[in-house]
């Protein structure tokens, strides 16, 4: 039987910027921060001034705030992304 919480766990889907990262080396760096975060199932990652990354994540697991976190402690500053909305 499953318990309530993971009966109520969901996928989940963010877009956050990260900042500072503009270098060829930093989108790389950024997909693995996230990637690492346990209950994240997919990082897609795309360089502009900053790096953008879509995240799909299990929101019993994680949640915006730790990604942003993860990322933050790594040099790379991110937000939900104002550009889609998120």
């Amino acid at each position: 039987m499953l318990s309530p919480i993971a009966a109520q766990a969901a996928e989940a889907k963010i877009v956050l910027d990260a900042h500072h990262a503009s270098c060829v080396t930093c989108l790389p760096i950024v997909k693995g921060v996230l990637t690492n975060v346990k209950g994240v199932s997919a990082v897609s990652v795309s360089q502009h001034a900053d790096v953008v990354a879509e995240v799909t994540y299990d929101d019993a697991q994680t949640s915006p705030e730790a990604l942003i976190k993860a990322t933050t402690d790594q040099g790379y500053p991110a937000e939900l992304s104002k550009k889609t909305g998120g």
